[in-house]
């Protein structure tokens, strides 16, 4: 077998979507201004699909790929929880 014709085995490291901190605050913000559930799981379902269709064209495995998407949403929890805190904390000082 020539060198052109052998296979190479490589392992896919993409950015983890966790780290990807202006992506996370952004499904977030934009979670916080749904006015129902359904609106706001329509958007979360409308994120992943892009997600899984991004991880799997460059080649992440499925099981990787659930990974990946699952720490993300729970990023995104984390980010929703901090912003919901930032709120309560404003609405206590306020003067009103």
């Amino acid at each position: 077998m020539s060198e052109v014709e052998s296979v190479m085995n490589c392992q896919i490291i993409p950015f983890p979507l966790t780290k990807r901190v202006a992506k996370v605050r952004d499904v977030a913000a934009k979670l916080m201004e749904k006015t129902s559930d359904r609106h706001a799981e329509a958007y979360r379902n409308q994120v992943a699909d892009g997600l899984f269709k991004h991880l799997a064209r460059i080649g992440l495995p499925e099981d990787e790929q659930d990974e990946q998407v699952g720490a993300f949403f729970t990023a995104v929890e984390l980010e929703l929880s901090r912003l919901y805190d930032l709120l309560d904390g404003y609405s206590e000082t306020s003067a009103y």
